[in-house]
């Protein structure tokens, strides 16, 4: 520590001891002079961060600039964004790029100031059409902030790209890489859209842009896992821990995005993750898994549990029901995915084991194990050393008997874990319509139930 520094820092701070006045009022007479007198400290921002980003750069081995650009040298088509959305740009530019297509994209990290400098060395002279994402929305006005900047430094340029603006995630909307490639495609028209929206279906004043391919853009051998819990089962804190397990212990990458409805406890939780060997900058949910597991029976025929589950994937269900009672109480679109994708079942009665043990509702610990033998991230051996090292760490306090029925849970996940064979009729079941369900409005069954 820079013990002079952090004393001059201290002596800066308000002290009655030596006071200073600061945040007065000013009056007419001078605000607006002492307003334009920060310009000339505003102008040298720039070059000040580009130096301390240029440390930074040396320090950690990753390239950081006011802006930087990722793609085709000699890109024809670019977009402009900043925050989390990059990451998921920068995924669809090098799929895209791979098979032929020359694209790019500029993520702004330094906004304001906005340097005109650095913003147009980043854009490749080849660039005919630019698209700027924002994560806002400007109502009445001729464009949202980041467009309009773009525009702006363009205005005296000549031969000038064709620059259109879009709006994308407000409220965390999700975005994916097939709603970006849409981005693209939208450039590549003859007279693309402005003002346009991705990610939701504007039926009202039809800005959105169609999605006409859904993509698999992350790297290659990236295991995808889905996880439908109850808030307050331990569903959520259980991944959390698997993610802490596989990112502490191995060389693997992990990464983690919870989704929750607003009752948060007692109310429906989606888990995604994943894990892989290379580094993770997928920011959005996950759509095709390799892995799906579902931790409460009641969300049967209420939720598309399976909805992406590849062919060959592996989905566990926690359940009371017996080989027998599935083929009552499995939905018969259910039945037809697990026959027609050739999909691994497995069921656990973790909600009586939990009660057997001692751990009451708490199932989290019995799925975590079931999760690690089936989904085969890193060896059982070593996912079950991990898990109870974990154990003791966490609730080692509380007591020897505590620990114990944890350890307890990890062994019954494993053991109690059934495979079930999927019979070749399911492949030709067909649904028995639901009275009640029949007569519900449309509202209910698209919307409230989807």
């Amino acid at each position: 520590v820079d013990r002079k520094a952090l004393m001059q820092f201290r002596e800066r701070a308000l002290n009655p001891e030596h006071p200073v006045t600061r945040g007065t009022a000013q009056n007419p007479d001078i605000f607006f002079q002492a307003r334009e007198s920060s310009n000339s400290f505003y102008s040298k921002v720039p070059e000040i961060v580009l130096d301390y980003m240029n440390k930074i750069s040396k320090l950690t081995g990753r390239e950081y600039k006011p802006f930087n650009y990722v793609g085709a040298k000699d890109a024809e088509y670019v977009i402009v964004a900043m925050g989390s959305v990059t990451d998921t740009i920068d995924e669809t530019v090098q799929y895209l790029n791979k098979s032929g297509e020359k694209v790019g994209v500029v993520k702004v990290h330094l906004y304001r100031p906005f340097s005109t400098e650095f913003f147009l060395q980043s854009i490749p002279k080849t660039a005919r059409k630019i698209a700027v994402l924002d994560r806002t929305k400007e109502p009445g006005a001729t464009g949202d902030p980041l467009y309009l900047d773009v525009r702006d430094v363009f205005h005296e340029v000549g031969n000038k790209p064709i620059i259109v603006g879009g709006r994308y995630g407000l409220s965390s909307k999700d975005t994916t890489p097939g709603q970006i490639k849409a981005v693209f495609d939208n450039l590549k028209l003859a007279g693309p859209k402005n003002g346009f929206t991705i990610g939701i279906n504007d039926d009202v004043t039809h800005t959105s842009l169609e999605v006409k391919e859904e993509i698999e853009t992350a790297p290659e051998g990236t295991i995808r896992c889905k996880f439908w819990g109850l808030g307050s089962d331990g569903t959520v804190g259980a991944n959390k821990n698997a993610i802490k397990i596989i990112g502490d212990n191995t060389d693997l990458y992990a990464q983690g995005y919870f989704a929750y409805d607003s009752k948060k406890s007692g109310g429906l939780t989606i888990s995604h993750l994943r894990f892989g060997k290379n580094p993770i900058r997928s920011t959005y949910l996950i759509s095709d898994a390799d892995f799906v597991a579902c931790h409460n029976q009641a969300y049967i025929g209420q939720y598309d549990l399976l909805k992406g589950l590849k062919d060959g994937g592996t989905f566990l269900l926690n359940c009371q029901w017996s080989d027998r009672d599935l083929d009552g109480k499995l939905p018969a679109s259910i039945k037809k995915y697990l026959c027609g994708h050739n999909i691994d079942f497995y069921i656990i009665d973790a909600t009586d084991i939990a009660a057997e043990i001692g751990l009451g509702s708490r199932i989290n610990m019995i799925m975590q194990s079931a999760f690690f033998k089936l989904a085969k991230v890193i060896p059982l051996d070593d996912a079950v050393k991990y898990m109870k090292e974990a154990i003791k760490k966490t609730y080692g306090k509380k007591g020897e008997k505590i620990v114990q029925m944890n350890y307890q849970a990890v062994d019954k996940g494993i053991e109690s874990l059934r495979k079930v064979k999927i019979p070749d009729s399911w492949k030709d079941a067909v649904e028995v319509e639901d009275v009640a369900e029949a007569q519900e409005p449309e509202f209910i069954k698209n919307i409230l139930r989807v």
